[in-house]
């Protein structure tokens, strides 16, 4: 069994003396493990950094074996990326996220996107947005999408402000105002052209964008019985940090 494709480093686990588990998101593959002979040797380590981006080529006797990753560089950001908080905290949180998926099963929207979204790490607003579209996308795979185009009570697609958590549909004003104290804010961003080219998002909308996604993640993880790692907390925190020395306007 053979195969060749680009894949991002997720995470990496000591394997013997020398040798490593890499786990990595393939193009055409998907969540993927293999071993990586000689993975602890100066020559391989800096290239197996979470965040960077390999040629690979796996080969097993069965498909169904671990197998093994013959590797070449080719983009490699993780240095840059772990030079700020919200570069290694988002590594992190998008490596957990991404073990929520099925092993060998192809996602290669969520492929680009994690390429997008490790690009704009260094600057919060941007990297903010981006990581809750892509939890959002991420609930779609899991078969756990929302539905934010129109309003689950009347069908209208304007002044949508609430997430019903039981739906997970979009809701407006009015009809949910009733139910307000139940449902989830909606922070306008995630709504088509309802952001105006170059305005930062304020942190209300990332917290409130952060919570959306949160609560249908935890269902999932309840669902399954796995714990919250809790680095989802960790990336907001060091959002929030970067976010009041560069949009303290936004507290």
């Amino acid at each position: 069994m053979e195969w060749t494709s680009r894949g991002v480093v997720l995470t990496t686990r000591k394997h013997g003396e020398n040798d490593v588990i890499l786990e990595v998101l393939t193009l055409d593959h998907g969540r993927h493990l293999g071993l990586v002979r000689g993975g602890r040797s100066q020559r391989n380590r800096p290239v197996l950094q979470p965040g960077n981006e390999l040629d690979l080529t796996w080969k097993a006797r069965l498909s169904d074996h671990l197998g093994i990753f013959a590797l070449e560089p080719q983009t490699l950001r993780a240095g840059q990326l772990m030079t700020n908080a919200i570069g290694l905290a988002g590594l992190q949180h998008l490596a957990f996220l991404l073990k929520l998926l099925p092993e060998r099963h192809p996602y290669p929207h969520l492929y680009d996107a994690l390429n997008v979204v490790l690009e704009h790490l260094d600057a919060p607003d941007a990297a903010a947005a981006l990581l809750i579209r892509f939890e959002l996308e991420l609930l779609r795979d899991l078969g756990m999408g929302l539905d934010l185009t129109s309003c689950a009570a009347t069908g209208q697609s304007e002044d949508l402000v609430y997430v019903s958590p039981k739906s997970g549909r979009a809701v407006s004003r009015d009809a949910g105002k009733p139910y307000h104290d139940r449902m989830l804010p909606l922070p306008s961003f995630l709504l088509e052209g309802q952001r105006q080219a170059g305005s930062e998002l304020t942190w209300t909308d990332v917290t409130e964008g952060f919570a959306l996604t949160s609560f249908f993640v935890s269902s999932h993880l309840r669902e399954r019985g796995n714990p919250d790692p809790g680095t989802r907390q960790q990336l907001l925190g060091a959002l929030e940090r970067r976010y009041r020395e560069d949009f303290p306007w936004n507290f």
